[in-house]
């Protein structure tokens, strides 16, 4: 009996101290500080875990790599190929020219540029967790012991302490979500939605001890209009609702995402789609449409890359989105990998797997850009109009703009794809006089 007292009152005093110190500043909106004490004292420590890397790679193959390099395993020549034609062309036929597109067919085989993009980015310094880069390996005991203790801290203590922030918070928006779905359409059930989602939004940001900056907040999304973002995680848009309220678009779920959706609904005119639905593009711009239509209604929050990708790049926005019509504003969205890895690799990890790998990293730091709104231009098709709202997220983030379909991630390349490259390839031979 004593043992289940003791056991009652050290959990009593465990749900307090959460509620207290986490739960009510988030619902309120404000800081404690803890969550900034927290950070300096993981960046410090960071920092000096790296200057022990530095001292101690001492042996080659240990040597800490001095400039930025590319996410792979291969060095590549950039010569754009049309002038390696020009410059074979210039001299007389040799055995050995064929060498160039050798590499160039090895290095696409070994390591194209579309793959590597659903891999974790390598660090250029160890953060302190089990999933790192593999050039980092056993420097010194004080850093081991501190690693240890690491692995101590985040299971022990942030994995109990944010799935705990985890269950309040999606406990809260089903409640939360219910209870508001029952009031009649008004203006004050609008407002109930949107704090509901707010609040909770903001619990499950702490749950991920996530610390998030915001740039640009006067282009944020406004009403009627839709917000398109570059994806790397589910989480994006629990980080974009922290600041503000979206109608999602998606696929309807069974379990407890499936829970989450009705009674989401309920409150918000989000838009979820069966899967036999979702499939009729014309049902979905129909339901798009009227939902742009009402400019009283939130905002929609579309991913048009439809997939998530390592947060390096951003690969080609299906034109759906951008033939609905409206006001676009595109929002960039750049994670901070030093202190956990954002990215989903859902070929490879499933949605428990990938949650526990983020509930037991150091913290999701990340920046979001709001850029100016943009609207379609009277001689823009919808696939021009979506290149250009991609670069500008691209530019803003920092990120590598690819023209390649994310789909490629469980998908076959199209013929259509491969011959488009074979009569580039014919051309510039060609042009180059090498043909003919």
């Amino acid at each position: 009996m004593e043992v289940v007292w003791a056991v009652e009152k050290v959990g009593a005093v465990w749900v307090a101290a959460v509620l207290g110190l986490i739960v009510l500043p988030s619902v309120l909106g404000i800081s404690l500080g803890i969550s900034e004490a927290y950070m300096w004292v993981l960046v410090k420590t960071l920092e000096w875990a790296t200057i022990r890397l530095q001292k101690g790679a001492k042996k080659p193959q240990l040597q800490m790599p001095q400039t930025p390099t590319a996410n792979g395993i291969i060095e590549r020549d950039e010569t754009p190929m049309e002038k390696e034609i020009a410059r074979l062309h210039r001299a007389d036929f040799e055995f050995s020219h064929i060498f160039y597109f050798c590499r160039k067919g090895f290095e696409a085989i070994v390591e194209d540029e579309v793959t590597q993009r659903f891999s974790s980015e390598e660090l250029l310094s160890w953060n302190l967790l089990t999933r790192t880069n593999v050039n980092f390996h056993y420097i010194s005991l004080r850093l081991t012991i501190v690693w240890v203790i690491g692995v101590i801290v985040r299971y022990c203590f942030l994995l109990p302490l944010r799935f705990t922030l985890a269950a309040i918070g999606i406990t809260s928006m089903i409640v939360g979500t219910t209870v508001v779905g029952q009031l009649p359409n008004s203006s004050v059930k609008n407002y109930l939605s949107e704090l509901v989602h707010l609040t909770c939004s903001r619990i499950l940001v702490r749950a991920l001890s996530g610390t998030i900056h915001y740039h640009n907040k006067e282009n944020r999304p406004q009403k009627g209009g839709i917000c398109v973002a570059n994806h790397t995680s589910p989480i994006d848009a629990i980080i974009l609702t922290n600041d503000g309220c979206y109608a999602m678009v998606g696929q309807v779920h069974g379990g407890l995402m499936g829970v989450i959706q009705r009674a989401m609904v309920k409150a918000c005119p989000h838009v979820w789609f069966e899967r036999s639905e979702i499939k009729d593009r014309h049902l979905v711009m129909k339901r798009l449409r009227e939902h742009v239509a009402d400019k009283s209604k939130l905002p929609i929050l579309i991913f048009p890359e439809g997939t998530c990708i390592n947060n390096t790049s951003v690969m080609m926005f299906k034109k759906g989105s951008f033939e609905i019509g409206g006001t676009i504003y595109p929002v960039a969205i750049k994670y901070d990998p030093q202190f956990g890895d954002a990215f989903w690799n859902s070929s490879k990890y499933n949605i428990v797997s990938y949650l526990l790998r983020i509930m037991t990293s150091w913290a999701i730091v990340c920046n979001v850009w709001y850029l100016p709104p943009m609207v379609r231009k009277e001689d823009e098709d919808a696939v021009q109009f979506a290149n250009r709202v991609r670069s500008a997220i691209a530019r803003q983030g920092g990120l590598t703009e690819l023209p390649w379909d994310g789909g490629l991630k469980r998908a076959k390349v199209k013929d259509t794809f491969k011959e488009e490259q074979q009569k580039n390839y014919s051309k510039m031979l060609v042009r180059n006089g090498s043909i003919g």
